[in-house]
């Protein structure tokens, strides 16, 4: 699905989106000391991921290019006493944004990108991030068997998306976190097959 199909994704949001689990992915929470300074939260949805950043400590910053998650999220922040500024902003523009971070976050964006597109949000998120500074990856992986979902991604394009101006520090198994849902049998082995990321801006 690409990106920019605004309305399918509105759609979804209209609803609860498998993916809003109400709680950040594990993949992250694992490595969550690794998440260190100013974060970025690319495609952060209604702020899960983000909110429990801020609520280290940390100054984070959520883009969605949807206003509804946003909206969310910002709630959300308010009524966690939590402080992290959520803008609605397409991540295909974040050569825009006035300011660098120390950290980067992606859980579900990458995989929705045609390829031109992945291109243009890699070297957007190049140039966010500081020099040593990490991106912190979940994208769906072409071990997931089927159709469902987003677009397969497999090992040999993450390595060629960040081939310039990254260092690929790993890739690893892993999976998606997705709501229950007795009307949809498929995920139901543990969530969606995934592979978690960390790529070092050099």
């Amino acid at each position: 699905m690409p990106v920019h199909d605004r309305s399918s994704f509105e759609n979804l949001y209209a609803g609860q989106p498998r993916w809003e689990i109400g709680r950040p992915q594990t993949a992250l929470l694992a490595v969550a000391d690794r998440i260190t300074g100013a974060v970025l939260d690319a495609g952060c949805g209604t702020g899960e991921n983000a909110l429990y950043f801020a609520g280290r400590g940390q100054t984070v910053t959520g883009i969605d290019f949807l206003a509804e998650p946003i909206t969310i999220a910002k709630r959300k922040a308010a009524e966690r006493g939590l402080t992290a500024t959520f803008l609605v902003t397409d991540a295909l523009t974040l050569k825009e944004l006035p300011e660098v971070f120390d950290s980067a976050i992606d859980s579900g964006l990458f995989h929705v990108f045609g390829d031109e597109d992945r291109r243009r949000y890699v070297d957007g998120l190049a140039s966010v991030l500081k020099p040593g500074g990490r991106l912190f990856l979940l994208c769906f992986s072409d071990q997931e068997p089927g159709a469902q979902g987003p677009r397969r991604v497999s090992r040999r394009e993450i390595e060629d998306a960040f081939s310039r101006d990254w260092v690929v520090e790993s890739i690893e198994s892993s999976r998606y976190e997705v709501r229950p849902d007795p009307h949809d049998a498929s995920f139901r082995d543990g969530g969606p097959r995934a592979w978690f990321v960390v790529a070092k801006r050099v």
